[in-house]
């Protein structure tokens, strides 16, 4: 089976099988057939790739309904931590961060679905980060959670003081105080 549970209903791990041979390696890095079998359907719309150099912390970001995004987050160069948290109302890990080394030798994609909170930080000198979305991005819909709130515990993998955040993202409001429409 392709993907692994989380311990957080809905967040799964995808990990692609991997052809490699003396000329290198092939994989289909997403088929809706392998997802649908699994019971996991999503009709990705949309597609962002972002490049980063070591030390730049995006997030934690999210849309609200009706706009929000169910996210497939791959690697493509280098190496982050990609971080989430759950943020549906009713949900028994509510408030709950999860984070994972996603690289691209490791070729692991984290499945991110609608009423998570994501974000991810550079560990390598760059990287390439490419994510499906099942929602088109919609500006007024945007959301956020700052990402040194201490209540998240998260290990971005990188000396935060020396993070390079934007300046939307440093303003984001802690957990406790973020307005959203989610619900588990």
């Amino acid at each position: 089976m392709p993907f692994q549970q989380t311990g957080i209903p809905g967040l799964l791990i995808y990990e692609p099988k991997v052809f490699g041979d003396h000329r290198g390696y092939f994989f289909e890095s997403y088929n809706a057939n392998t997802f649908r079998e699994e019971g996991i359907e999503y009709n990705f719309i949309q597609d962002n790739q972002a490049r980063s150099t070591y030390g730049v912390l995006r997030g934690l970001h999210y849309q609200l309904e009706p706009h929000a995004q169910t996210k497939l987050v791959r690697v493509l160069e280098g190496r982050i931590i990609d971080a989430v948290v759950d943020i549906r109302k009713d949900s028994p890990t509510y408030g709950k961060s999860f984070s994972i080394e996603l690289s691209a030798t490791n070729k692991l994609q984290l499945l991110v679905p609608k009423g998570f909170a994501h974000g991810y930080a550079v560990i390598s000198d760059t990287a390439e980060v490419m994510y499906k979305c099942d929602n088109f991005y919609h500006k007024a819909s945007e959301g956020g959670i700052i990402f040194n709130d201490p209540a998240l515990e998260i290990d971005w993998g990188i000396d935060l003081k020396d993070a390079i955040v934007s300046e939307k993202d440093l303003v984001l409001p802690k957990l406790a105080d973020i307005q959203h429409n989610f619900t588990f």
